[in-house]
């Protein structure tokens, strides 16, 4: 996602929190002093609910650490929770409902799930050139030509096409018999006795 849209997203949150509290007591579904009301307690049991799954997440993260696991799914819970935790901390009926979303287990494993396969795992393999999901080449060297045309350098299906291509257009080609020497016997030809 391109910074621009996500800030624009995040400046669209409190203005739909606005509008929402503003329907709940323009609508008369509940006054402005219950609707205040209900904006506390629900930034309350939120906050409360992610100190609970704070110290979930830090136990088990503990618990990896002590054997030797990485505890790559309890660092994203911890994120997922920081955020949780601003958006609860933010007065509002939208923002409440998006921390509770990112701090209930049930609706945080989800998240973090899709978080791992769209954001986290395609950061890795762009940085480590695919040895973070095992997308690494392991036969052979690239194909330079092919990555310089703008396709995968690392695909096999095209080789003997753009080979067969290469052979027709190349005439630098230079084609030299050898003849291997073996270093044992003199250069004159005679044995040594």
């Amino acid at each position: 996602m391109r910074p621009r849209y996500l800030l624009a997203l995040l400046l669209l949150i409190p203005l739909l929190d606005s509008l929402v509290l503003v329907a709940i007591v323009g609508w008369g579904l509940l006054t402005w002093l219950q609707t205040v009301a209900l904006v506390v307690l629900t930034g309350l049991l939120g906050m409360i609910l992610v100190r609970a799954e704070g110290r979930h997440t830090i136990a088990r993260f503990q618990q990896k650490l002590a054997t030797g696991s990485l505890p790559a799914n309890e660092l994203l819970d911890g994120g997922l929770l920081i955020a949780a935790g601003a958006f609860l901390l933010t007065p509002g009926l939208v923002t409440d409902l998006i921390g509770f979303l990112l701090a209930l287990p049930v609706t945080r494993y989800p998240i973090r799930a899709a978080l791992k396969r769209w954001v986290v795992i395609p950061y890795i393999d762009k940085q480590t050139g695919g040895l973070g999901s095992g997308n690494v080449w392991t036969f052979g060297f690239p194909d330079p030509e092919q990555a310089s045309d703008g396709g995968n350098p690392f695909d096999m299906g095209q080789q003997n096409q753009q080979q067969t291509q290469r052979d027709q257009h190349d005439d630098d080609i230079v084609d030299v018999d050898f003849e291997q020497v073996d270093d044992e016997e003199p250069p004159n030809g005679r044995s040594e006795s």
